[in-house]
């Protein structure tokens, strides 16, 4: 069974723990995605080679691999460079993702140079456009990438105002290549949908994985009664 095959119709659990966040550890990462699981998670989505070393040796599962790399004078910070993409590589994971947007990157070229170059040097890498918008993800398949998925929605100027669930449906209607919904599908009820709406899978993160934000619900929850 391949890595989409093994991930259709199935959830996804991102475990990422950024530097200023209590859980930033690899070895918490891994025993986290040891967790979900258990929990019957059919895959993982990780930041950094490290994390994703230490996440290899808890589970067996297809991992999407990124590195966040914040560059000056670039609003892309998701796998944004090659060099990203050489590190995710060479340690091994089955979906490499990636910003997908229409935004300038750090190394000044636009997405459509980047993949090029990336995939001319991984041809049989599968690769992952994280996109804010349909026609990015419309370009994305253009240009030849494997899967899209609308996590960038709302990160981008020109798509403050959408909803994620809303661009997951108009990717599955717009392009052939599998939709991963990621991106506050915060509920149960979401990822349904989602899956309802044809997407190949769901992503699900800080719902999941990182414990103050949840309680941080809670407790704004609290303050109101």
């Amino acid at each position: 069974m391949d890595t989409l095959e093994k991930i259709n119709k199935k959830l996804i659990v991102s475990c990422q723990a950024l530097e200023d966040e209590p859980l930033y550890d690899p070895y918490i990462m891994g025993r986290m995605a040891f967790a979900a699981s258990v929990g019957g998670a059919s895959g993982i989505r990780a930041n950094t080679v490290k994390d994703i070393k230490a996440i290899k040796k808890e589970v067996d599962l297809p991992i999407i691999g990124i590195i966040k790399n914040n560059y000056p004078n670039s609003n892309v910070f998701i796998t944004p460079t090659i060099k990203e993409v050489d590190a995710l590589y060479q340690e091994g994971v089955n979906i490499i993702a990636f910003d997908g947007t229409l935004q300038e990157r750090p190394d000044g070229k636009r997405f459509q140079d980047f993949f090029s170059d990336i995939k001319l040097a991984y041809p049989d890498q599968l690769f992952m456009a994280d996109v804010s918008t349909v026609e990015e993800g419309v370009q994305a398949e253009k240009a030849g990438v494997d899967i899209v998925a609308p996590t960038l929605v709302g990160y981008t100027s020109y798509s403050k105002d959408s909803i994620p669930l809303e661009v997951a449906a108009g990717l599955v209607k717009n392009t052939s290549i599998p939709v991963i919904a990621e991106g506050n599908f915060d509920t149960p009820e979401k990822a349904q949908k989602a899956l309802q709406f044809g997407v190949h899978a769901v992503v699900v993160g800080s719902a999941i994985t990182r414990p103050q934000h949840i309680t941080r619900k809670f407790v704004q929850a609290i303050q109101k009664v």
